[in-house]
C-alpha cells in the first residue's frame, strides 16, 4: 500500500466526487495530498478524514493567482508537487445548445479548459526543477463520443484531450508525464446535469449504454488514476484513457 510514497499530489475539484475518491485513493497509497477545491467546507472535510498526510485549500481554479496560493500551499506544507491532477469541472444541463447563456459557456471554458493552462504555468517549473512529474487531467467519454444535449460541456472535454496530447509531447524531454481519464457519467454531483434531471428511467437508459451495465464509482477513477500517477505507469504519456465499462466501443 505505497504506491506513492514520497510523492505529493494536487487534487482540484477534491472535496467531491471523482476527486474525492482520488485523494482518499492516493493517500492511501502513501502520498501526502493537497485536497483543493471551491467548496472550503468540503475541502477540509475530506482533509480532516485523510488525516495529517491532507491539508485543504480552498481554490477558484478559474483564477491563476488562486492556482499559485494552492502551489505555495504545497510547497510550504510538503515542499514538493509531484503530480497534478486536473479534476475540477463543469457542465451545464442538458438541452439545446442554443439555450446556454454566454456566462455559463465562459464558466464552462474556464474550468474545464483554462484551468489546465493554468496548472501547467504553475506546476511545470517546479517539477522540471525535481526531475520530472505526473499531470493528470480528469476529462470525460464526452469528448471521446459526444452525446446530444452537452455540446459544450463535450467540445470542452475534446480540447482537454487534445490538450493532454500535445503537452505529453512538448514536455516529454523534461520527464513531464501528460495523460487524461475520460470517464463514462458516474454517481457524482454532476449527474443531474448530464442527464437533465435525474429520474430512474434517465439512469436506466444511461447504464443500457454501457457495455458492463452500470455507471461509473468514485473507486474506479480513483483506481485509474492511482496506476497513471505511480511508477508502474512510468513509460505511459499521452494517453487518454477510457474508464467507462465499454461505452465508447
Amino acid at each position: 500500500m505505497a504506491r506513492l510514497r514520497d510523492k505529493v499530489a494536487i487534487i482540484t475539484g477534491a472535496a467531491s466526487g471523482f476527486g474525492e475518491g482520488m485523494a482518499r485513493r492516493f493517500a492511501e497509497e502513501g502520498a501526502r495530498v493537497v485536497v483543493a477545491d471551491l467548496n472550503a467546507k468540503g475541502a477540509e472535510r475530506v482533509a480532516s478524514e485523510i488525516g495529517e498526510a491532507a491539508i485543504a485549500v480552498q481554490t477558484d481554479v478559474s483564477q491563476r493567482a488562486e492556482f499559485d496560493e494552492m502551489v505555495d500551499a504545497a510547497m510550504s506544507g510538503f515542499g514538493r508537487i509531484d503530480i497534478m491532477v486536473n479534476n475540477a469541472g463543469y457542465t451545464h444541463r442538458n438541452g439545446d445548445m442554443l439555450a446556454v447563456e454566454e456566462e455559463v459557456f465562459d464558466l464552462i471554458t474556464a474550468v474545464n479548459m483554462k484551468a489546465i493552462y493554468h496548472a501547467a504555468r504553475a506546476v511545470v517549473p517546479i517539477m522540471e526543477s525535481q526531475g520530472g512529474g505526473s499531470i493528470i487531467t480528469t476529462a470525460s467519454t464526452a469528448g471521446l463520443r459526444p452525446r446530444p444535449g452537452l455540446t459544450w460541456y463535450n467540445a470542452s472535454k475534446g480540447w482537454a484531450i487534445t490538450a493532454t496530447k500535445s503537452m505529453a509531447v512538448e514536455l516529454a524531454p523534461k520527464n513531464i508525464r501528460v495523460n487524461c481519464l475520460c470517464p463514462v457519467a458516474g454517481e457524482t454531483g454532476m449527474l443531474a446535469q448530464f442527464m437533465g434531471e435525474d429520474t430512474p428511467e434517465l439512469r436506466a437508459k444511461f447504464r443500457a449504454s454501457i457495455p458492463l451495465g452500470r455507471l461509473s464509482t468514485p473507486l474506479d477513477i480513483a483506481n485509474a488514476a492511482l496506476w497513471l500517477a505511480s511508477d508502474e505507469a512510468e513509460f505511459i504519456t499521452g494517453v487518454a484513457l477510457e474508464v467507462d465499462g465499454g461505452r465508447c466501443i
